[in-house]
C-alpha cells in the first residue's frame, strides 16, 4: 500500500515539474509557481464573492438581532430604547429603514423577510421631526445629568477629603481642597435637585414619545410573540442551510473550471502538447485545493455538523466534546469511501487500460508507444502478462486474453 502511495506521489510531482518527461528549468518552474499563486488568489476571491451572492441569514432577517435583544431585555426603559433606535444619526442623508432593507436584495439572490420589512415600516412611521425633537431634548437633558453626576463625584471626593482634614485637626488655610465642607455639601444637594428634576422631565418626555400612536403600534408589534417566533424560526432555518447553500454556489464556481482543466489536460496528453499538459495539470490541482478546503469548512459548520451536534446534545447533554470523537471516526470513513469510489470507478486500472490500448498508449502512464513495445520508453512499465490458459502474452489489466479470449481477472490481481 505504501509503495503504491509513494508511486502516486512520485507521479504527481513528476507531472507537476516535467514537460514530456523532461524536467523544467528553474526559471520556468518559478514562472509556473507564480502563475499558480496568482490563479489561486483569484480563485479564492471568486469563491468569496460567489459565497456572498445568496443573502446571509443576518441580511435576510435584518430585524432579528434588534428584536431578539428587545425580547430578552428586562430593563425598565426597553420600550424607549427600541423606539429611540428608529431615529438615524444623520436623517438628512439616510434612506428609510424599509429602503435600506430592500436595498439588501439588489444584486443578490434571496429575499428579505416580509416581517422585517413590516418592522422597518413601523420604525419609519415613528421617525418624523416632532419625535426627533423629543429624542434630541432627552439626549440634551441626559448630557446635563451626566455632567452634574460627574461634578458630584468630584465634589464628593473633595468633601470626604475635607472631613478627614477636619478630623485630623488641620486648619482651613492648610487644606488642599478649593471648597469647604459646608460649601461642598450645599453644592451636592443643589446638583441632586437638578438631577432629580431633569430625570423627571426626561421621564415625562419618554412617556410622551411612547404614547404617540406610531410608538404604540410599534411596541404592540414587538410584543406579538407569534411574529417574533416566525422571524426566529426563519432565521434559525436560514442559518442551518446557509453553509450548504454557500458550498453549492462555491462548487458551481469550481466545477466548470475543474472540468475544463481536466478536458484540456487529457486532450494535451493525447496530442503530446507538453506545456499545455503541464499548465492544465497545475490548474487542475489549483482548482481542487479550494474545493477540498471548502468541503472541510462545510463539515465543521454545515448541516452535517448541526445534525451531529443536535444528536449528541439530545443523547449526551453537555458532553459536546464527543463531536470531535465522531469527526475523528467519521472523516477517515468518508475518506476511505472517496478513495474506493475513485479507485473503482474513476481511476479503475481496467477502464483506463482499455482506453489506452485502443490509443496505442502505455497502460500505466498513458504516453504514446509503438504497438510492439513491451516496455514503455517513458516510464519503463512492462505492458504484458502471460495468459494462464494459452501462455501467450496479453495486455495487463484487460479482462480477456487477446489470443484465446480466456478471462484474465485472476491473473491481473
Amino acid at each position: 500500500m505504501f509503495a503504491r502511495i509513494r508511486r502516486l506521489l512520485n507521479q504527481f510531482f513528476s507531472k507537476s515539474r516535467t514537460i514530456n518527461n523532461k524536467p523544467l528549468n528553474k526559471v520556468s518552474l518559478i514562472v509556473i509557481i507564480l502563475i499558480d499563486i496568482f490563479i489561486l488568489i483569484n480563485v479564492f476571491a471568486g469563491l468569496d464573492d460567489i459565497s456572498r451572492w445568496y443573502i446571509s441569514p443576518n441580511k435576510a432577517y435584518p430585524c432579528y438581532s434588534e428584536w431578539q435583544d428587545y425580547q430578552t431585555k428586562t430593563t425598565k426603559d426597553k420600550d424607549y430604547e427600541i423606539v429611540r433606535l428608529s431615529f438615524p444619526d444623520n436623517p438628512k442623508y439616510q434612506l428609510s429603514f424599509q429602503q435600506n432593507y430592500q436595498q439588501i436584495e439588489v444584486g443578490h439572490l434571496g429575499k428579505v423577510s416580509k416581517t422585517c420589512l413590516q418592522y422597518a415600516d413601523y420604525k419609519d412611521k415613528i421617525n418624523n421631526p416632532e419625535k426627533q425633537q423629543i429624542v434630541k431634548t432627552i439626549a440634551q437633558k441626559q448630557t446635563k445629568i451626566s455632567t452634574f453626576e460627574q461634578d458630584n463625584r468630584t465634589i464628593q471626593a473633595q468633601y470626604d477629603s475635607t472631613l478627614l482634614e477636619r478630623i485630623a485637626g488641620q486648619g482651613r488655610e492648610q487644606s488642599i481642597n478649593q471648597v469647604s465642607a459646608e460649601k461642598a455639601k450645599q453644592t451636592l444637594e443643589q446638583n441632586n435637585r437638578q438631577i432629580s428634576t431633569l430625570k423627571q422631565e426626561n421621564s415625562t418626555l419618554k412617556n410622551e414619545l411612547l404614547a404617540k400612536p406610531e410608538s404604540i403600534s410599534f411596541t404592540a408589534f414587538l410584543k406579538d410573540n407569534n411574529q417574533f417566533r416566525q422571524v426566529d424560526k426563519g432565521y434559525q432555518k436560514a442559518s442551518f442551510w446557509y453553509p450548504s447553500i454557500q458550498l453549492a454556489f462555491q462548487s458551481l464556481f469550481l466545477l466548470p473550471l475543474i472540468l475544463i482543466a481536466l478536458s484540456v489536460h487529457k486532450f494535451a496528453q493525447g496530442r503530446r502538447y507538453g506545456l499545455i499538459s503541464l499548465i492544465s495539470w497545475h490548474l487542475l490541482v489549483i482548482f481542487f485545493i479550494p474545493l477540498i478546503v471548502k468541503i472541510f469548512e462545510f463539515l465543521q459548520i454545515g448541516a452535517i455538523f448541526e445534525f451531529i451536534f443536535k444528536i449528541i446534545s439530545i443523547l449526551f447533554g453537555g458532553l459536546l466534546f464527543l463531536i470531535n470523537y465522531v469527526y475523528i471516526l467519521l472523516i477517515p470513513i468518508i475518506g476511505f469511501g472517496i478513495i474506493q469510489f475513485f479507485q473503482k470507478f474513476v481511476f479503475n486500472a481496467k477502464v483506463q487500460a482499455a482506453s489506452r490500448v485502443q490509443k496505442s498508449c502505455c497502460v500505466n502512464c498513458a504516453k504514446k508507444i509503438r504497438p510492439l513495445d513491451t516496455y514503455c520508453p517513458h516510464c519503463g512499465y512492462y505492458q504484458y502478462i502471460e495468459c494462464q490458459n494459452c501462455h501467450n502474452l496479453t495486455y495487463k489489466h484487460l479482462s480477456y486474453c487477446k489470443h484465446c479470449g480466456t478471462s484474465q481477472d485472476s491473473s491481473n490481481l
